[in-house]
């Protein structure tokens, strides 16, 4: 029988969502945004299209005019966010020439945020697994990547108390361990996006041990989620518990049977952190690839709790638009790992680096790719018997209120015995 995840409960811990007062709160104001607006909004071309699919199909009509009106699951608004698919999607529209602002009590997901009650109802549920749905929304997360590509999602990179650049965002995101230039205007990031991907200063994030094998590093700067043992090649992994479905997460991968009884390690990535991906081991690529998926599906299954992005990671490692790199270790012991980057809610883009390509040899700490914008997850699959322990830091820790978050590059897991 394969082990159980052992999870932690985060619920708004990764800081995608502000807590629910605040959250209720911006809603509003964005909300009052849109209104104000009137007949001066039109709705921009990926927009439209939404709305066209949606409004010419009679069962997407009807899921998306229920999910604004049902209840969703196991949330507590105090009153409704939204009164009508049209207004819906005006409020929809309006993301996508804002960029995210620092602060409490903002949005660091604005689409997040406003899905947050429809992805929550049963009628959400089916809407956001729609292929035809999710097709739409990658245009629409593609127009809104290429504003914060731009110069002018810079505006907020300024030092105002909800500005990137303000002390207190300064002293959150740890900067003087980044490259940036504090002399130049938006302290030398071209947009948003460069920003949001800034790469750490050299000698930041040190890597564990990089003359030694055995030892597996951490792939991101991330905070443990889960652990499974004896994982399956196929399994159920819609139910409560959500276990993990190798042939699901690895979308059909030739390699699904050399993990099949296996180990697989789960963490999430927080708003404020270091978004890249770096090698775990020294290495040859065997492949890599960019699965799509879906974005905004929640694990209905879990029951109240499933409404929340962060507590359906498992079953989002199988369903949401995620990176596949697999690397053959140098080291005998390892073998064959599989790295799996799931972007969450707004996160679309998980972008591989031009190096990690087939038969590149990569240095363990070496990067392989990024995330270049919101919440994410990542998951590390062994072959069964290679992890002989993990890190301290790297077990879930589900009695802290705020787990600790792991450094990018540092001790993971040692390999056992295997050769």
């Amino acid at each position: 029988m394969p082990g159980p995840v052992v999870s932690v409960d985060v619920r708004r811990k990764a800081g995608w969502l502000p807590e629910q007062a605040d959250l209720e709160s911006w809603l509003t104001r964005h909300r009052q945004r849109v209104a104000a607006l009137g007949e001066r909004l039109v709705l921009h071309p990926v927009a439209a299209k939404l709305k066209d699919l949606v409004e010419g199909d009679p069962v997407l009509r009807m899921y998306a005019e229920r999910m604004v009106t049902e209840a969703p699951v196991g949330k507590e608004y105090s009153d409704k966010p939204v009164d009508s698919w049209d207004e819906l999607l005006r409020m929809i529209n309006e993301v996508l020439t804002l960029a995210p602002e620092f602060g409490d009590s903002t949005a660091s997901t604005p689409l997040g945020a406003i899905l947050d009650w429809p992805s929550g109802t049963t009628a959400g549920f089916a809407f956001f697994r729609d292929a035809r749905v999710n097709a739409v929304l990658k245009e629409l997360l593609g127009v809104w990547c290429d504003f914060l590509n731009s110069p002018e999602s810079r505006y907020v990179l300024n030092d105002s108390p909800t500005g990137w650049l303000s002390d207190e965002a300064r002293a959150t995101i740890g900067i003087d361990q980044f490259e940036h230039d504090p002399d130049a205007e938006y302290d030398g990031f071209a947009s948003w996006n460069d920003f949001f991907t800034r790469r750490l200063a050299p000698g930041a994030r040190p890597v564990a041990a990089p003359k030694d094998g055995r030892v597996i590093a951490n792939v991101c700067e991330s905070v443990a989620y889960g652990i499974a043992i004896d994982v399956q090649r196929k399994d159920r992994f819609w139910i409560k518990t959500q276990p993990y479905s190798l042939v699901d997460m690895l979308a059909g991968d030739e390699a699904v049977d050399e993990f099949v009884g296996g180990t697989v390690y789960q963490a999430f990535l927080s708003a404020n952190n270091y978004h890249r991906w770096h090698s775990p081991v020294s290495g040859t690529v065997v492949r890599a690839f960019v699965q799509d998926g879906t974005y905004f599906s929640e694990a209905d299954a879990e029951g109240p709790e499933a409404t929340e992005p962060t507590n359906s990671q498992s079953y989002l490692a199988h369903v949401a638009t995620r990176a596949v790199i697999l690397l053959e270790a140098d080291e005998p012991s390892i073998g064959l790992v599989a790295v799996v980057l799931v972007g969450m809610v707004e996160v679309s883009s998980c972008i591989v680096a031009p190096a990690v390509k087939p038969g590149a040899h990569l240095d363990k700490g070496q990067e392989l790719g990024h995330f270049q914008f919101g919440g994410s997850t990542y998951c590390l699959l062994f072959r069964p018997g290679v992890v002989a322990e993990f890190a301290l830091d790297a077990v879930p820790q589900p009695h802290l209120p705020d787990p600790p978050i792991k450094p990018v590059n540092s001790r993971l897991a040692v390999a056992g015995g295997r050769r």
